[in-house]
């Protein structure tokens, strides 16, 4: 498959791309992306990412930035990172890239285990968490010409324990590789509709 992976550079995607490089033809995406440039925040940046990869028959989308604050402290503007990016960005993604996706393709988006397992300063990455959960949802009931759409809902990665461990006291980190293995799921199966929470 042509597989069009997004935030390729990132802990998740990085992993993504081992566990899938072999099988596939990856096109790797982002902001510093290898073969393609892109910010998911910006219509227009998805729009010319797509124009210029073509077709493909898989999009996995690993990016997606939200801000930490109490809840007290969370202003409106803060709170728009989670809307633009983790929220709206990936939901564009899919927007746009609709007519790009092969038929029987499949788009695979990022969630997280704070819209299951709350954290103190987690309200607004919550929030888009369980947004993007109930796109996924909804959309995969009238997505065109057989397209599946699923979502991964990782917990904290061991990789990134070291530099953001303190925010989830107790929890268990996961590996990478075990967190890519349901994108592979995803993009190789035959499931819509679902998302893969991979918390311990």
């Amino acid at each position: 498959m042509k597989i069009l992976l997004v935030g390729a550079n990132g802990t998740i995607g990085s992993n993504i791309y081992d566990r899938l490089k072999q099988d596939h033809e990856i096109i790797r995406a982002g902001r510093n992306g290898a073969d393609a440039q892109v910010d998911i925040t910006d219509e227009a940046s998805i729009r010319d990412m797509y124009e210029k990869t073509g077709n493909v028959d898989a999009v996995i989308n690993a990016s997606g930035s939200a801000g930490f604050a109490p809840i007290s402290e969370l202003t409106p503007e803060k709170n728009e990172t989670a809307i633009n990016s983790k929220m709206k960005g990936q939901i564009n993604l899919v927007l746009l890239g609709l007519p790009y996706v092969n038929d029987g393709g499949s788009f695979t988006l990022t969630s997280g285990v704070m819209m299951d397992d709350p954290i103190p300063q987690g309200s607004s990455a919550a929030m888009a968490n369980g947004a993007i959960r109930s796109f996924v949802t909804s959309a995969a009931i009238e997505m065109p010409r057989g397209i599946r759409i699923n979502s991964v809902s990782p917990s904290l990665l061991q990789e990134s324990a070291e530099r953001i461990g303190h925010l989830f006291a107790g929890f268990e980190p996961v590996p990478g590789d075990k967190v890519a293995l349901a994108y592979q799921k995803s993009v190789e199966g035959m499931q819509t509709g679902q998302s893969y929470e991979i918390y311990r």
